[in-house]
């Protein structure tokens, strides 16, 4: 019975997935399981990871967010290039805050446009990407801030967790501190979506939003907090990014949001919303980054490994797909559900 219900899950499947991957990896390199990678590994999914996780709460929401590349950057930029400016030399704390506060408000853009005129997610969020990023380069003239860079954002991003040295080559890898966001946010996420009537709306905002509306479920609310959410935890990943490349770079960013939104599916989050889970979403996310982290471990050039990401997305959109028609299957064969297809009949 535990390996039926396990057969129904895409996390099963994707689990099984990374551990063949990593011990092929294993085996032809040698390398994959040294302490160095696996802290590499875990310093390469905080960004993606932290993305995902609001990217997450959106899908499951019905919704769609192209926009949160634009949203991290502009935030970021401002809150920076305004404290290189006035000479900040405090914590990263304060300009972490400030550049939550404006992601909130770029997210509750897209969440006034989406939420309360219901428009399509997808066009406005396509829009607003284009207007931020506009902002960024027309407006701003937004150039890289390195050498100028606050010390208290390359203090918070040298500041470890873990220290691995590497005993035949000597090279050293750390796990900085910003691991710790991840960590928390995840755990936020966690609560907000098993444990509080917010979670069950944003569940059920997806998977009907008529259904929801009449069991009571403020259905704009709920959406419009998606994004802000979303918009927040952009802006603070990329501060948190920026800290540990030790530079604000302004077009890096864009184009991330496919790879985001595919390690979300790939997890077996549905794309029309209503499903998902955070295991899910963090082992999608997890087996893109050993993708494209680690396969250059087996000399892959990166079309390759291009190659090989597209075809697991599409592998797992798939798996994805037939699993939820099996459900539909199933569903449509239970005692009730023919007895009630009787009694409308």
């Amino acid at each position: 019975m535990t390996m039926k219900k396990l057969s129904r899950k895409t996390e099963f499947y994707i689990l099984l997935i990374i551990v063949a991957l990593s011990v092929i990896i294993q085996a032809r390199s040698g390398k994959f399981f040294t302490g160095n990678n696996m802290v590499d590994l875990m310093r390469s999914l905080i960004s993606p990871g932290l993305f995902a996780i609001g990217m997450f709460m959106i899908i499951v929401s019905g919704g769609i967010d192209v926009s949160f590349p634009a949203v991290a950057t502009l935030s970021v930029y401002i809150v920076t290039d305004a404290m290189v400016k006035i000479g900040y030399t405090g914590s990263v704390v304060v300009p972490i805050i400030l550049a939550a506060l404006i992601g909130i408000g770029f997210g509750a853009v897209n969440g006034l446009f989406i939420a309360k005129m219901r428009l399509p997610a997808l066009i406005v969020t396509l829009g607003t990407q284009s207007v931020y990023r506009g902002v960024l380069q027309g407006v701003l003239s937004a150039e890289q801030i390195d050498v100028a860079l606050p010390e208290g954002y390359k203090a918070f991003g040298d500041s470890a967790l873990v220290w691995s040295v590497d005993p035949e080559t000597g090279m050293t890898s750390f796990l900085p501190m910003a691991f710790l966001v991840l960590v928390v946010a995840l755990i936020a996420a966690f609560i907000i979506m098993r444990y509080t009537m917010l979670g069950r709306g944003i569940y059920a905002v997806g998977g009907d939003v008529n259904s929801a509306m009449r069991a009571g479920f403020k259905v704009v609310r709920i959406k419009f907090f998606v994004y802000c959410f979303a918009g927040m935890l952009a802006a603070v990943t990329n501060m948190v990014r920026c800290s540990m490349m030790k530079m604000v770079h302004t077009t890096n960013l864009f184009g991330m949001e496919m790879t985001v939104i595919a390690a979300v599916i790939l997890g077996g989050t549905s794309l029309t919303g209503g499903t998902g889970t955070l295991t899910g979403t963090m082992l999608g996310t997890l087996l893109l980054t050993i993708v494209s982290n680690s396969l250059i471990l087996l000399g892959v050039p990166a079309y390759w490994q291009d190659f090989v990401t597209g075809l697991l997305i599409v592998a797992g959109t798939a798996l994805s797909a037939i699993q939820a028609r099996r459900a539909m299957q199933r569903d449509d064969t239970r005692p009730n559900a023919k007895t009630a297809k009787a009694g409308a009949a």
